[in-house]
């Protein structure tokens, strides 16, 4: 059975999500590396785990999270579709079986906000695992920290803002809140709606996919 652990000591995974990280990287996005990848896997996992899913339907999960970025190492367009077949064809080569193979590539194919949609319980917790990391540490280009002034980019602004941001399930109440520390001298909170309010409402679909009621708190003021 091909696990979590054997997709991330997999060389080729290794160099594709690596490639895929210096991509964006050239490009001026945000890290989409291995941090990015783990944080993704082991959020997901962790959603399905609290909400009474079998332990290798969050173990799918899991590998789903870890991939979900790997297209990439192609393109930042229709990174999803591109990375849906890069790991359709690496999870059949390692000999997964063809059931479990369809749960992760859908997922994969559905996480970005731009056509996905919440088409399994994978999908919809990878959906929230995906846009609930915003971290200041996924900000390439720190060079000056006493101005700010080299942060042109609105998504490196608000990312660099976000002092801490933490996913918090109550599965017993059925809600779900992302709760996000944003610094106001670096960017202010509409910044952060002009940029994530398209992965806010996907978020919100995912979390009622998932029979759960999402919140997004900034700075201690619940705003959805």
């Amino acid at each position: 059975m091909l696990t979590y652990d054997k997709i991330r000591k997999n060389p080729a995974i290794q160099t594709y999500i690596q490639t895929g990280n210096e991509v964006l990287g050239a490009i001026g996005y945000t890290e989409h590396g291995f941090a990015h990848a783990a944080k993704t896997a082991e959020t997901a996992a962790h959603i399905l785990l609290s909400l009474g899913f079998d332990e290798r339907t969050a173990e799918l999960a899991k590998i789903a999270g870890y991939l979900h970025d790997i297209g990439n190492m192609v393109n930042r367009e229709n990174h999803a579709l591109t990375g849906a077949t890069i790991a359709f064809t690496l999870l059949q080569s390692m000999g997964m079986e063809p059931t479990e193979i369809a749960k992760i590539v859908s997922a994969i194919g559905n996480h970005d906000e731009s056509a996905g949609k919440n088409v399994t319980p994978i999908a919809a917790a990878l959906i929230l695992a995906d846009k609930s990391d915003v971290r200041r540490s996924r900000v390439r280009w720190v060079q000056d920290v006493a101005t700010l002034e080299f942060i042109e980019d609105i998504h490196d602004r608000v990312n660099y803002a976000a002092k801490t941001s933490s996913l918090l399930l109550d599965a017993e109440g059925k809600e779900i809140t992302l709760s996000v520390e944003i610094d106001t001298s670096v960017c202010p909170v509409m910044d952060y709606f002009e940029i994530f309010l398209q992965r806010m409402v996907m978020s919100r679909r995912a979390a009622e996919y998932l029979g759960l009621s999402f919140r997004l708190v900034i700075n201690g003021t619940v705003l959805l």
